[in-house]
């Protein structure tokens, strides 16, 4: 950021009094310009024992499989922003139900939020953002070609325990030979695996 929103002048990187972190300051009118995370949504659509999947028309990781998942809207529930995002990648109406898997990616300063989610009918297609859209059971599930680890660490979890809720991190580590670092937080104790 090199302009403030507001008044339009050069911002600092600084810590403002009273805080911890750096943030851009505008030292015309004094705004202090916070950069949370950005919350992203989605549904797991159920049809009996398949799920609903999405191929993606769109970067990043076109052409790859996901779950019907993008960012929360100003106004709008987390569930209501799941059903739309459904909706709009896949023509497909659900009634969303409880949350499944909360996943921060500090790395990516995102964090996902799935819901389990029963289809209402089977009149579904692709929207604007995919390619395809397909009820898979599990032994069908193109793991290789999953674009996302926090879809793939889901149904991987979903498949083992539809009941359970799960929340974990999917860390980035930087190196000699970057890797994704899944650690999910279950019953009191972490379960670490390399993805």
């Amino acid at each position: 950021m090199n302009y403030c929103s507001r008044c339009g002048a050069p911002v600092s990187l600084l810590i403002p009094s009273g805080d911890n972190r750096e943030r851009h300051v505008c030292g015309q009118c004094g705004t202090i310009h916070y950069q949370n995370p950005k919350v992203v949504v989605g549904c797991i659509p159920e049809w009996e024992d398949r799920i609903l999947l999405c191929r993606r028309a769109i970067q990043p990781r076109l052409g790859l499989w996901t779950l019907p998942a993008g960012f929360m809207e100003r106004g709008e529930t987390t569930e209501d922003g799941a059903a739309r995002e459904t909706l709009e990648e896949a023509n497909a109406r659900v009634r969303v139900g409880r949350l499944y898997s909360l996943f921060s990616l500090p790395h990516l300063d995102q964090v996902y939020m799935l819901f389990r989610a029963r289809l209402l009918d089977l009149d579904f297609h692709p929207g604007e953002e995919s390619l395809e859209v397909r009820l898979f059971t599990e032994a069908e599930i193109p793991w290789e070609t999953l674009a996302f680890p926090t879809i793939r660490e889901t149904l991987r979890l979903y498949f083992r325990d539809r009941e359970g809720m799960y929340s974990g991190e999917i860390v980035r580590e930087w190196g000699d030979a970057p890797r994704v670092r899944v650690i999910i937080h279950e019953g009191g104790r972490d379960d670490e695996h390399p993805l």
